[in-house]
């Protein structure tokens, strides 16, 4: 197959492509080594080094088009060009022109934080967390919104805490499903302590961080939360994409959707600060 059928995008267009497929339409693939994605990578993009790749092709999906990129653009044209190669891919393959160095958006450091879900065993346990994750979000967007009710981004950050308890809804759906319990939502809800956030960091922390902020430091609260919604987004998006069964990936693959709308939503709270 003739390395045409690999199309070159520009990190603005892939911001574009992002912002307007749905999650279930694409991985992107980092091809990288481990230091450098943990010193910073694109919000929801999975390792996959290249010197791996070749024996880890089986594990790429077939009717996703897959985006690559590395550092400046050579190692990811590589990648592209040897998926090509060997036919796994039956949509579209993109590299990523310029890689890193050219990305202007959102950059995540570390990586997603994994331990969270090797904590508890089975598809139930990890969605009964994820519902745990959402209440965290929950109660630091109410926290927010109570602690400054006259802040421009105060109506955004109450809209959020709502979405959040309308996410936890969505996974407990998924997990009675899988268990097969029928314990109401509002019952387990109601139990659920709603201590660490969805990108991992301790509730308790960001709180002490966001009170020593100035009431009128509208923007540093947006960009507190915009972190936060990244790292959720991140962590979701990498569960979906490595998930050990289809009810894990469809649930996170929703997840990773609706945290893509809030930093959406809270990007267009920015407008409001008005230099703040």
């Amino acid at each position: 197959m003739p390395a045409e059928n690999i199309s070159e995008i520009s990190a603005e267009e892939l911001r574009s492509y992002m912002a307007e497929r749905p999650e279930s339409d694409y991985l992107l693939i980092d091809v990288r080594q481990p230091e450098e994605y943990v010193e910073g990578h694109i919000p929801g993009a999975r390792l996959l080094p290249i010197m791996e790749l070749v024996p880890r092709l089986y594990e790429l999906p077939s009717d996703r088009d897959i985006i690559f990129y590395c550092q400046s653009g050579g190692r990811s044209a590589a990648a592209a060009v040897l998926t090509l190669e060997e036919e796994v891919c039956n949509a579209s393959i993109y590299n990523i022109r310029g890689g890193m160095v050219a990305w202007n958006g959102y950059r995540i450091e570390g990586a997603p934080r994994w331990h969270l879900f090797d904590a508890v065993e089975g598809t139930g346990e990890r969605l009964h967390l994820a519902m745990n994750l959402e209440k965290g979000a929950q109660r630091f967007y109410e926290h927010v919104t109570k602690a400054f009710p006259a802040a421009p981004f105060s109506a955004t950050f109450a809209r959020l805490a709502t979405a959040e308890v309308a996410h936890a809804r969505t996974i407990h759906g998924f997990w009675q499903r899988e268990t097969g319990e029928d314990t109401a939502f509002g019952t387990i809800y109601a139990d659920l302590t709603g201590e660490i956030l969805e990108g991992g960091a301790e509730l308790a922390e960001v709180l002490d961080a966001l009170d020593r902020l100035a009431a009128d430091a509208c923007l540093p609260f947006i960009e507190m939360a915009l972190r936060i919604e990244y790292a959720a987004y991140d962590l979701y998006r990498t569960i979906a994409d490595n998930g050990p069964d289809a009810a894990i990936r469809e649930a996170f693959l929703q997840l990773a959707q609706a945290e893509k709308a809030h930093m959406t939503a809270l990007t267009k709270t920015i407008e409001l600060c008005g230099g703040h």
